[in-house]
């Protein structure tokens, strides 16, 4: 079992999540909760490594805080 970190956001228009996969462009997907996000992703993740997948073009390190001001 391979694991993918993935980034979440939430869309100002629409409210929606929206998730990504760091380093691999294919994998994105949206939904209205943070469960039915994960269950999206796991969908593309496997689907686009079926066929090999692509190689990841970043590795995800982590987040960082930036204070300014």
């Amino acid at each position: 079992m391979e694991n993918f970190t993935a980034v979440v956001e939430r869309d100002p228009v629409t409210g929606l999540l929206v998730g990504y996969v760091p380093g691999f462009p294919e994998a994105h997907s949206q939904a209205a909760s943070l469960d039915e996000l994960n269950v999206n992703l796991r969908e593309v993740v496997a689907m686009l490594l079926e066929d090999g997948g692509p190689k990841l073009d970043t590795e995800f390190v982590g987040t960082q805080s930036v204070a300014v001001g």
